[in-house]
């Protein structure tokens, strides 16, 4: 979920010989200038322009293509990014990718852009996701899965510098959770967003952007979780899990990776699960020199309140991509998002008043007690 859409990151599948399927376009210009770009590179690449096939879509404007490398190269395969620049910024991209690449990270590597044609020659990552082989089913069969995307995850804040990327800043966060009551609430459930329910999102969401703020600030990847960390090709398991899908990655809350890490959009764990694996991070990342503090109870209460904002975004997200979108496949995880908004709302006293006005939207009957685990 990037900042201006959910993304799913360009997921290498098999390599194959031959195209699994065709590669369309609806616009027959695109299509001349993509040929001749393509024609361009497959001398200096070696590319065998007949096995170009889907790699991926994404919720956004790009996609993601995979062509073949005439035997003999050191690799078999490349990934195509088509991403029109009337609709997407690729810059943003690029500069990540070469901030990752000089801090040791796998990620791709950026091999030709054609910034006026919004076409992209880039590394292929690999054949499977983290969550491609995760047993959904057995936390502790993932333990070191995910023992191994912490270790990419500190990489990746170890090499934090301010001035390099965007700040997450007050103003983003605000706007981020928007979304919830503009998307979610008014257009998906028809809430009439009265002077009262505003007045009561407004106090609510003050205090999440204010705790979000105390944060120390490093670079956020902003959607750092399975789907977006690949395994590396057979031959290079030393090289780390490779990382996909960060233009939009910010300078801001440390709390914010960890949080879209154990509460993902896609996939829910049990809590001692999620307490088990923030913890190895919270120790890692003290060892490591991180500004996380000396009191894990003070982190890990950021963590859910970070988690919060970054979940009442995505409902809004997930609302907007079918409203505005025609994409209805994203807003069927939404239940997941709600259980994790009620599940961190009734945990905290400042934040029962959102609980109350989510559980009237959803038609949920206030219930005693709460499990804060599976939702």
């Amino acid at each position: 979920m990037s900042h201006s859409t959910h993304s799913t990151s360009p997921t290498p599948g098999a390599r194959a010989a031959l195209p699994s399927t065709i590669v369309t376009w609806s616009d027959p210009q695109r299509e001349a200038a993509f040929t001749a770009w393509l024609h361009r590179l497959s001398s200096t690449h070696g590319l065998v322009s007949s096995s170009l096939r889907p790699a991926s879509a994404d919720a956004s404007f790009r996609r993601y293509l995979r062509v073949d490398v005439q035997p003999g190269s050191d690799v078999a395969s490349l990934i195509i990014m088509d991403a029109p620049p009337d609709l997407e910024n690729s810059t943003p991209f690029v500069h990540v990718a070469g901030i990752m690449d000089a801090a040791g990270l796998n990620a791709p590597r950026v091999m030709d852009w054609d910034p006026v044609q919004g076409f992209m020659l880039l590394s292929d990552m690999g054949s499977q996701t983290m969550m491609d082989i995760i047993d959904p089913h057995d936390a502790n069969a993932n333990h070191a899965l995910y023992l191994q995307a912490l270790d990419s995850l500190l990489a990746w804040q170890l090499a934090s510098k301010p001035g390099v990327l965007p700040i997450y800043d007050e103003s983003l966060l605000w706007r981020e959770l928007a979304l919830f009551p503009d998307w979610y609430l008014q257009r998906h459930r028809g809430v009439d967003l009265d002077s009262k329910t505003l007045a009561t999102l407004e106090d609510v969401f003050s205090k999440i952007v204010a705790d979000n703020l105390r944060a120390p600030s490093v670079y956020v990847h902003c959607d750092f979780m399975p789907r977006n960390l690949i395994l590396p090709w057979s031959g290079k398991e030393g090289a780390g899990l490779g990382i996909v899908d960060f233009q939009d990655a910010t300078y801001g809350p440390i709390t914010y990776d960890i949080a879209s890490l154990m509460r993902d959009a896609f996939l829910s764990w049990e809590e001692d699960f999620v307490l088990d694996i923030t913890v190895r991070y919270w120790e890692k990342a003290r060892k490591a020199g991180l500004p996380v503090g000396e009191d894990f109870g003070e982190f890990y209460r950021s963590v859910e309140w970070m988690g919060l904002q970054r979940h009442l975004r995505i409902a809004g997200v997930f609302a907007r991509l079918t409203l505005r979108d025609g994409k209805p496949k994203y807003l069927a995880d939404a239940p997941r998002f709600i259980g994790y908004i009620r599940a961190t709302a009734a945990r905290y006293r400042e934040l029962k008043p959102l609980l109350k006005l989510v559980d009237q939207v959803e038609g949920i009957q206030a219930a005693t007690g709460f499990a804060f685990g599976r939702v």
